[in-house]
């Protein structure tokens, strides 16, 4: 355990500290499109090892790969034509491909849990990317808040949910898209979704010129192969119920549309605000001293997959 959290805002001198704190083996927290990132030398085990002991992360549960453009990706893992395809179409972005890695590969076996895959991403955010120049070598970068509970997208998030446990965090403002990057597992029979998020499958597996094939493991009964794969996660401390039209003694309501509650993910019903707010309005309902939080139906389509697959995991059984 560190001393009190830093939060430092996003210039050139947080990014030499940050730079310095991720050469000398420690875990910084750091903004990306997504949700913040706890950022570390993705090619040292024992660096890798604060990243799961600060998060409380199981072992198992392999970390994303930050690189800053597919020619660092290319030395780490092998990009079949379709991958290819999809990082020139997605990258930087919220898209994270699951890739064999390649022999010798310089990503400790500790980030990728022992597996034969590396999930690997190249980020969009001004200052993830202004980081990973800064280090010169590739950061695994699970989202920083302790294991299962609701992901940061803000820097007091961040310091909120990691007390003592990371030494900086650069605050560079609430991310913008709000959920985690759509990660897929690409071969040559097809585009596999192993978690949604903002982009979607059929969107992806037309970029990289292949079929949907049969999704992954789902961390219910079968094996993990990416991250968010377990089946409780993102989980705030009070119950969670879905599909609410109006809150129950002891609950707070988060909206949608025309459901009015406490907090509201979109008023209007947009996807794209709901997304961005989802993980905010968690924590603001955690923090309400309500036992419990309902959280309004929200649609299926287009980006409520990704919405909705983050709610069922956050009101699983734990």
């Amino acid at each position: 355990m560190t001393a009190a959290t830093e939060i430092l805002p996003f210039g050139d001198d947080a990014l030499a500290r940050a730079a310095a704190l991720i050469a000398a083996g420690e875990p910084v927290g750091v903004p990306t499109e997504t949700v913040y990132g706890l950022a570390a030398d993705a090619t040292s085990g024992e660096a890798v090892a604060r990243i799961y002991a600060a998060k409380g992360r199981p072992s198992f549960n392999p970390l994303i790969v930050h690189v800053p453009d597919v020619g660092a990706a290319r030395a780490l893992v092998h990009l079949d034509a379709g991958a290819e395809r999809l990082a020139a179409t997605f990258w930087p972005g919220p898209l994270t491909m699951v890739l064999p890695a390649l022999p010798g590969t310089p990503v400790a076996d500790l980030a990728r849990a022992g597996l034969p895959t590396i999930a690997v991403r190249a980020p969009a955010h001004r200052a993830m990317r202004a980081l990973l120049a800064a280090c010169g070598r590739p950061l695994a970068a699970p989202s920083a808040n302790a294991s299962g509970t609701i992901s940061p997208t803000t820097a007091a998030h961040v310091a909120a949910s990691l007390p003592g446990c990371v030494p900086l965090v650069l605050d560079d403002g609430p991310c913008a898209v709000g959920i985690e990057s759509t990660i897929v597992g690409v071969a040559a029979d097809g585009v596999r979704l192993l978690r949604p998020g903002p982009i979607g499958i059929a969107e992806a597996a037309a970029a990289a010129g292949l079929p949907i094939a049969d999704s992954g493991g789902d961390g219910d009964g079968g094996g993990i192969e990416a991250p968010g794969q377990l089946a409780s996660h993102y989980a705030p401390a009070g119950l969670v119920r879905l599909n609410a039209v109006e809150a129950l003694p002891g609950e707070w309501l988060i909206g949608f549309g025309a459901v009015i509650g406490h907090d509201s993910l979109s008023r209007r019903g947009d996807l794209v605000e709901a997304a961005a707010n989802l993980f905010a309005a968690l924590h603001r309902a955690d923090a309400s001293g309500r036992a419990a939080i309902a959280v309004a139906p929200v649609p299926q389509e287009g980006l409520g997959a990704a919405i909705n697959d983050r709610l069922a995991r956050a009101a699983a059984p734990r």
